[in-house]
Order: structure tokens, then C-alpha cells, then sequence
């Protein structure tokens, strides 16, 4: 069977609706007066990457800027960020740009896109704009001292932004200070939740209800996030998931190593309060999580118990079953503490077999064969190991269908809008809405690009659409690897690379001596000399064709003709296709 050519395509995913747009974009028909536009620019084709523009009039308010993780088809490529080319020019009339919580896939690109936006206003909770800050501190010194930043201290406090009056609603996600935010119009009023689940029995409060959105200005337009559409399963309570976690601390023979996001603060907390009652220190390992728990101590979020706490290197000083290490990496990310420690690269921890290992997350969408990677690793070094799969040790920040059920009935929103996911996930989420009778003409699936618009008659897709294409952040550059780069890297990776120097006489057109032949990833030079003894005698035979002696003078024509028929060559004796870089050397 022959080996099919596979061509990077940043668009292959998308709809052959959702490719009409890029670079040789035309100028948008301009919005007909007093309607609402509610524009994804990212987030509504995959998971994360979350930003989404309102327009009314000449006022505009954006909602979070997210980062997107690569994925495999991008090598080298750090993250990816929204592409806002929509907003250039209109840079005056962003009122504010509000940030729902302080997830990466919600607030990752704020550094690149505030600064591109010129800083327009940032509203959200304390915990979620000091996170920002610090994040544009890292990215750029001193950037965040150009933030005009409004604190939201309260649920009932309501902003105006010119024709938008602002205002917020309780939600439960993984992660302190998420809200959920109301979009008020003058021809409709918006529910975005953001990310979001439904706690059936939340630690210390009561569970949540959003009956109360069903009294707001009508029309009410719920945009909801889809990620649980196909998730029938029962979610997992915070009381039982708790309860299983400080069992295993408590019954720990030796070390307690607990993975988990940095961001899951309550949870960093909880355990801290298990340790204390139960005599045990903790140590926390990773920057991001002792910079968030740092962060929500100041703001009076949490209150850690005094002593509990002891650094990484004075771990080894206690009894192995006394030490509990709360750490980063459970995603398999390189540099987090989790995988350094497997990889036993970590300055004080090496993980014994009598260790207790609890992963208390879940997998990132697009991310299973590396955290399946980090969970045989562990398996080897570990007989006490612990994950969702063989016990309840993660509570899902994302709801059920069940939960989606729940949403649309207590808010009875008169259009809906699944958003935040893949394509399928938007879709199964409308079938929901459709089997609790909600016609199709008032529930609208949107690609990245979309614009949906409201008047005070309707709603309605348009055709047209803007742009969206990826834009990649790799190092220090921002936008400047494009698609030719990344198909560039994606052959690379597959083939490797194939180089051919031939010196050649200027005056008679033909090769003086033998070709220089440089391989990476194609063959092993030492173990292939008939295949190289073959390529070289074609590539005499290519240039004495294309540049003997006055026939031409035209160098790009014969790199092209060696790069053709050498590439031909080579699939035709092994079905690889390297990238060839002919070099022309005239003497």
C-alpha cells in the first residue's frame, strides 16, 4: 500500500462553511442599526481558545480571551490564541473586556491581545484579574501597570458599557471567582455562564438554582457550554470526592503525592485543613499553584492553618507517611513538577513504591496519550496509585446532559446558543434543546467566525463570516508562523530532511565531483550507500540536463528539477517523502 501524503491543514476540522475566510477576507456588509451581534472568535470548534465579541451600534464588549493548547498536527508551536483582526480599527469602541474566571483556556492570551487592543478597560473578580496581572507580568515586565482594571466585589453590582448594562450571576466551576454574566440590550438580553456545573451537594453551601434568570428583559438569549453533551454519566459529588481523598491521606503508608491543576484552590485548601487535624505537613510544588495560593490567602479567600505548610526541601526531615506533596504536572506538561519527578530529574523527590500517587483531575481534551504516558510511568514507580477511573478522586468542572437539562428549563431562555467545544459537542448540546422542544429557527450552532444577529424582530445567522484563522505563539513570535511553516515542520516530523550540495562548474553546466548528501530523520547515511550512490548519479544527470553548457542560466529552474525528480526518486524506493533542499554552488 502506498504511503498517503498527509498536508497540514489548519482548517481540516472545520466545516467547508467555516473555510471561507483568511487573509483575502472582504470587507464586511457593515451592521444595520440597533442590532445586536454576537461574534465566537474562538471556542465554538474546539476546546479552549475562548473569546467572543458583542456589538451593538459602536459599542463593543468582549468575553475572555483563552489560549488553546497545540495539537499534535502543530509541532513546535507553544499555544494558540484568538485571531482579532475584526477588532482592528475598532479598538475606541470597546467598552470592556470581561474575564468570567481565571482558567487558561479563558484569560491564556490576555497579555498578546490587551496590549494589540491598545488595554481597553478589563472587568472581573479580584482573584481572576490579579491572576491576569501576574500573567502579563511574566509575559511583558511592568505591562500590568497599563491595566485599567474594575474589581467586581460583588454579584449585585451592575456596570454600564454603553448600550450593554453588565451583570453577574453565581456559578460552580473548579476554580474561585467564576461567574456567570448578563448581557442586557436593548433588543435582547445574553446568559453566558461561561464554564460552568451544577454542585448537587456542594461543602458548606447551598446548591444553586437559576430560576431567577427566567424573570430577566426578554428576549434572553442562553449561550451555554457544550463540553457535557455526551456525558450521561452521574457527576460526582464535592462531599464524596473529599471523602475519598483524605481517606487515602489518612490511611497512606508513605508519602502522599496529589496532582492536581493549580488553579483548584478550595481543593489545595481542603486538603491543607485535612493535614492539620491529622498532624501531616504538606508541601506545595510548582510555581503556578504557590503563586495562586499566595494570591488567594492575600485576598482573604483562604486562610491556611498555621504550620501545615513546609517547602519542598524540608519534605525529607518528617516521617514519610506525615508528608503530604501537592503538586503540578498531572496533564504531563515538561517542566511541571510531576512528570520531573517521574523522570527523576527533581532536586528533593524520588517517588518509592510505597508512595500514595492521586491524580485529582481530569484529562484536557486532546491531551489522553500523555497523561497515559505520565500514568504507566507512575504505575512502575508506585504500587499505591489513585485516578477517576478506579476511584472518585476529581470532581469535573463541566456538567452533565442532565445538567444541561436542568440549565435550560430553570432559565427558559427564548433563543439558545451551545458554545465552548468541538463542533459535535455544539451540536449533541442543541439536540438536548431540541428534545425539550425549542425549534430550530431559535437555536443557533455557531462556527468560530460566525455572526449571529438580533434585532427586536429575530435572530439569524449570516453568511458571512469573519476572520479566525490560528494564529500560533511559538517563543517570543506571535502570528509570524503561518501555514507554510507549520506544513514545513509537519514534513519534517514525518520524513525528516533530505540535502543535496552540488558544486558546479559555471562555464561547462556540470557537477564538479560527487553531490554532498545531508539526511536527518530520512535514512541513516552509513546504511544506505546504494540509495545514495543512486541519488547522486541522478542529481549529475538532473543538472547536466537542466544546466549544461549554454542551455541555461537559470539556478532557481534546475533546484526546482532536483527537488521534483529527487523527491520522485526517493518515494519510489521508499514511499518517504523528506523535504529536499537543493544547494547550488557555481564555481
Amino acid at each position: 500500500m502506498q504511503k498517503q501524503r498527509r498536508n497540514y491543514n489548519p482548517h481540516q476540522r472545520k466545516s467547508a462553511s467555516a473555510q471561507n475566510y483568511g487573509a483575502a477576507q472582504t470587507e464586511l456588509t457593515p451592521a444595520k442599526p440597533n442590532t445586536l451581534r454576537i461574534i465566537p472568535l474562538g471556542g465554538c470548534e474546539e476546546v479552549g481558545r475562548n473569546m467572543t465579541v458583542f456589538e451593538y451600534n459602536n459599542d463593543i464588549v468582549v468575553l475572555d480571551m483563552g489560549l488553546q493548547f497545540p495539537e499534535e498536527d502543530m509541532p513546535g508551536i507553544d499555544y494558540v490564541i484568538p485571531n482579532t483582526e475584526y477588532l482592528k480599527g475598532k479598538e475606541k469602541n470597546i467598552k470592556a473586556v470581561i474575564f468570567s474566571h481565571g482558567h487558561l483556556d479563558h484569560i491564556g492570551a490576555a497579555p498578546i491581545l490587551l496590549k494589540k487592543l491598545n488595554y481597553p478597560q478589563i472587568i472581573g473578580r479580584p482573584l481572576t484579574l490579579e491572576m491576569i496581572k501576574h500573567r502579563l507580568e511574566d509575559f511583558d515586565k511592568g505591562s500590568s501597570k497599563k491595566l485599567k482594571a474594575s474589581y467586581i466585589k460583588s454579584l449585585d453590582e451592575k456596570v454600564s458599557l454603553g448600550a450593554f448594562t453588565l451583570s453577574f450571576f453565581q456559578i460552580d466551576h473548579t476554580i474561585m471567582d467564576a461567574v456567570g454574566v448578563i448581557l442586557e440590550t436593548p433588543v435582547a438580553t445574553v446568559v453566558h455562564p461561561g464554564d460552568w456545573s451544577i454542585e448537587k451537594d456542594p461543602i458548606g453551601r447551598d446548591m444553586i438554582h437559576y430560576t431567577h434568570l427566567a424573570n430577566l428583559k426578554r428576549p434572553t438569549i442562553l449561550m451555554l457550554e457544550a463540553l457535557g453533551a455526551t456525558n450521561s454519566k452521574t457527576p460526582v459529588t464535592g462531599q464524596e470526592m473529599l471523602a475519598n481523598i483524605n481517606k487515602l491521606i489518612g490511611q497512606a503508608p508513605g508519602r502522599t503525592i496529589v496532582a492536581t491543576f493549580s488553579s483548584q484552590i478550595e481543593r489545595i485548601k481542603q486538603i491543607l485543613e485535612f493535614a492539620a487535624q491529622t498532624g501531616k505537613k504538606v508541601a506545595l510544588d510548582g510555581f503556578s499553584m504557590k503563586l495562586n495560593i499566595e494570591l488567594a490567602t492575600k485576598l482573604g479567600y483562604i486562610t491556611i492553618p498555621k504550620g501545615v505548610i513546609i517547602t519542598i526541601d524540608k519534605a525529607q526531615d518528617y516521617p514519610d507517611n506525615k508528608v503530604v506533596i501537592i503538586c503540578t504536572g498531572a496533564q504531563g506538561e515538561e517542566m511541571a513538577a510531576l512528570p520531573r519527578i517521574i523522570a527523576g530529574n527533581h532536586k528533593y523527590i524520588t517517588i518509592k513504591k510505597e508512595d500514595t500517587i492521586i491524580f485529582s483531575s481530569s484529562v484536557i481534551p486532546g491531551n489522553e496519550r500523555t497523561v497515559q504516558r505520565v500514568k504507566d510511568n507512575i504505575y512502575r514507580l508506585s504500587d499505591n496509585v489513585y485516578h477517576n477511573d478506579i476511584m472518585n478522586v476529581h470532581v469535573s468542572g463541566h456538567s452533565n446532559i442532565d445538567g444541561i437539562k436542568q440549565m435550560i428549563n430553570e432559565v427558559k431562555p427564548d433563543y439558545f446558543i451551545p458554545v465552548y467545544g468541538n463542533h459535535f459537542m455544539l451540536k449533541e448540546c442543541a439536540r438536548i434543546a431540541y428534545g425539550m422542544g425549542y425549534l430550530k429557527h431559535k437555536v443557533f450552532v455557531p462556527d468560530n467566525g460566525s455572526i449571529i444577529s438580533f434585532d427586536s424582530q429575530k435572530g439569524e445567522v449570516l453568511k458571512e463570516k469573519v476572520p479566525v484563522n490560528y494564529v500560533f505563539v511559538d517563543g517570543l513570535g506571535v502570528g509570524d508562523i503561518g501555514e507554510i511553516v507549520l506544513r514545513d515542520r509537519q514534513m519534517l516530523a514525518e520524513d525528516g530532511m533530505f540535502v543535496i550540495v552540488a558544486v558546479v562548474d559555471r562555464q561547462t553546466g556540470q557537477v564538479k565531483g560527487s553531490p554532498d548528501i545531508i539526511s536527518r530523520g530520512f535514512v541513516y547515511l552509513r546504511e544506505s550507500k546504494d540509495l545514495l550512490a543512486q541519488t547522486r548519479k541522478k542529481v549529475i544527470e538532473i543538472v547536466s540536463k537542466t544546466a549544461g553548457k549554454g542551455k541555461t542560466e537559470n539556478w532557481s529552474y534546475v533546484k526546482d528539477e532536483i527537488r521534483n525528480k529527487i523527491g520522485d526518486f526517493l518515494f519510489a524506493k521508499t514511499e518517504r517523502r523528506p523535504m529536499i533542499l537543493p544547494v547550488v554552488i557555481e564555481v
